[in-house]
């Protein structure tokens, strides 16, 4: 198959990945790639050039566009870069489009385009992706949520047809069937007041078990506020790893704590972690009681310190065997590809039926 994926360029679609959709994009690309069909990704010049990459700003940076009437500069140039890619996929010649961005635009004229369109729904609605969504027919487009938990709440938008649940590379993140014997907890992801941070430092001090952190730093206000007074020999702050650095990382731990103060639409930390063979104590919220089970993981109640504290005396007593297993079961990328090509092949077929039925009768 021929396959587009327009990508979100708020961030390279390449390591370090700034978050969980800059990976699962990356991931997207690479597998399709290997199993043989040809890719091509849009996305901000700093990207990964081996995803059959075709730049479609350098990260949102557009010069050449007058912008001094614009209210927001970001929003703006934005909003130009993929009104022009979508412009130019109207002439290119791909079997299917995948919409893997969070931006109105895509949805909104997907129907402009000659083939069908694939949409991921990464997130909760909001404003400007609910306008987009409600602008495009049925017809030529189809919408995939990342979960249960997502799927619902964009029924009364557009109902998902499909939910496929974001997979992983278990390759990269290894089993490690022992901790590290200096024993400590970990957080990792992009530090910002959404993911709660902030808690697990609370939670981690009142076991008495040091605390290591990973991840970018992308709410200065936030981490000079709630976290920088808390680091010292109990809180370390490791930076910004990449995928090996990072499952050596996570896999030393005792527990992971995953404290979002929102409905997570996933948690690719979460899969993350379990395939290191890592437990998980989790604040109860959006598609996480999905992914864990008694097995592997133990729920809190959100935003309860408490309750997060109980939960990580409750995962360190978890076997490191079955949070692996749970990750083959439920996490496995290889499972998210295979759905993906096959939804890819049903939309194409479909399509090409359509254009078949709408071409006139000759009689003689």
């Amino acid at each position: 198959m021929r396959i587009g994926i327009i990508s979100h360029l708020k961030y390279p679609i390449a390591e370090p990945f700034a978050g969980g959709l800059e990976m699962h994009t990356h991931l997207l690309a690479r597998a399709l790639r290997d199993r043989g069909h040809a890719v091509t990704v849009f996305a901000s010049s700093r990207s990964d050039a081996a995803l059959g990459l075709e730049a479609v700003c350098d990260a949102t940076a557009l010069d050449e566009v007058g912008t001094a009437e614009a209210h927001d500069v970001a929003f703006f140039k934005e909003h130009h870069a993929y009104l022009t890619l979508m412009n130019t996929l109207r002439h290119r010649d791909f079997d299917v489009i995948h919409n893997n961005s969070l931006h109105y635009l895509p949805v909104s004229l997907a129907d402009t385009l000659p083939m069908p369109m694939v949409t991921t729904f990464h997130t909760p609605p909001f404003c400007w992706l609910e306008s987009g969504v409600r602008m495009c027919s049925a017809a030529n487009h189809t919408f995939v949520a990342v979960s249960r938990s997502v799927a619902r709440l964009w029924d009364h938008v557009a109902p998902s047809d499909q939910v496929i649940l974001n997979g992983i590379d278990l390759e990269k993140f290894g089993f490690s069937p022992q901790p590290d014997p200096e024993p400590y907890l970990v957080w990792y992801g992009r530090i910002v007041p959404e993911k709660g941070l902030h808690f697990a430092i609370e939670a981690a001090r009142s076991i008495g078990v040091r605390l290591r952190v990973a991840g970018p730093i992308l709410d200065q206000v936030y981490f000079d506020g709630m976290i920088k007074p808390h680091l010292g020999d109990r809180v370390v702050h490791v930076g910004h790893l990449d995928h090996l650095a990072l499952a050596r990382f996570v896999g030393g731990a005792r527990a992971f704590l995953c404290t979002p103060t929102w409905d997570e639409p996933y948690g690719l930390v979460v899969a993350e972690a379990l395939a290191c063979g890592v437990p998980v104590a989790a604040f109860a919220r959006g598609a996480i009681p999905e992914i864990l089970d008694e097995s592997c993981g133990v729920l809190a109640t959100p935003d309860d310190v408490a309750s997060l504290a109980a939960a990580v005396r409750g995962a360190m007593r978890l076997s490191r065997y079955d949070c692996r297993r749970r990750a083959e079961q439920t996490c496995d990328a290889r499972r998210m590809i295979e759905s993906y090509e096959a939804l890819y092949n049903r939309r194409i077929a479909m399509h090409a039926e359509s254009e078949f039925c709408e071409v006139p009768l000759l009689h003689a």
